[in-house]
């Protein structure tokens, strides 16, 4: 298992948890932060044992956005930052929302601040949960900046289209019960119940069959903007008929028989 510098990464059964490790700086996004990231959910999705993710921050902060410390270097006449973001350097590929898009299922517990790209990378997430002492803002017009990390699409899809515009051009910082109110989060709880239901929640969804379950978040990410309604179809039978010659649906199907409990991802 790789040694990381701003992240730190473990396995809990059958659960990968992801922290964001900077807690001095609240978390703050770093080109390392990123890289290291996005290694960690793709070795998570990777790795037959792990069946969801949960991604959340060390101390009291989740993620505070990107460090702004080198971008005054950015802003002078030829200036550069010190490495640009895979984002950047690759033309706006989107690769933090396209890595969870694409992996395991991820579980955002966010535990405190989440501005900016701390905000819009649990939007790419499947399930929000957060702590009663979190706060979050999308944060990038009060900086002269846009929206990034794929969230002028996952804003609207999480939060809908008047709650995402509200935030996106305010730039406001609400507070965690208005989140769950404009649909960013799913749940709230208080601080010291945070992990535990993340972790509660990742091992019900690790207990189902792996493959099913990340087949099921694809064909949901997929279809989500569908307009073909027969390609939406298409997708979902192919994908059954291949489960259906899968152990785990003979499992399934023999310990209703049975009348016992499947044992799945044997």
């Amino acid at each position: 298992m790789p040694v990381y510098e701003h992240i730190l990464y473990e396995k809990r059964g059958a659960v990968g948890l992801i922290m964001l490790n900077r807690p001095e700086r609240l978390n703050a996004w770093t080109t390392t932060m990123e890289d290291e990231f996005i290694d960690a959910v793709n070795a998570a999705s990777a790795d037959g044992a792990i069946g969801c993710i949960v991604v959340t921050g060390a101390g009291r902060g989740f993620c505070a956005g990107a460090d702004i410390g080198g971008f005054d270097r950015a802003i002078q006449p030829g200036g550069q930052a010190t490495r640009p973001s895979k984002m950047l350097h690759e033309g706006g590929s989107p690769e933090v929302p396209a890595a969870l898009s694409r992996g395991k299922p991820v579980i955002a517990a966010v535990n405190g601040a989440a501005v900016g790209v701390g905000l819009t990378m649990t939007l790419a997430c499947d399930i929000r949960i957060a702590s009663s002492s979190a706060r979050f803002s999308a944060r990038f017009v009060r900086v002269g900046l846009t929206p990034e990390c794929g969230s002028s699409r996952y804003l609207p899809l999480v939060a809908g289209l008047p709650n995402a515009l509200l935030l996106a051009l305010t730039g406001r910082i609400i507070d965690a019960q208005e989140a769950l109110e404009r649909r960013l989060v799913e749940r709230v709880v208080e601080p010291e119940q945070l992990m535990p239901e993340a972790m509660k929640l990742a091992e019900e969804i690790a207990a189902n069959p792996h493959e099913a379950v990340w087949m099921a978040k694809r064909l949901l990410h997929m279809n989500a903007t569908e307009s073909d309604l027969r390609r939406v179809t298409t997708l979902e039978s192919y994908s059954i008929r291949e489960r259906q010659g899968e152990p785990d649906h003979r499992e399934a199907v023999t310990a209703f028989i049975q009348k016992r409990e499947p044992r799945f991802n044997q």
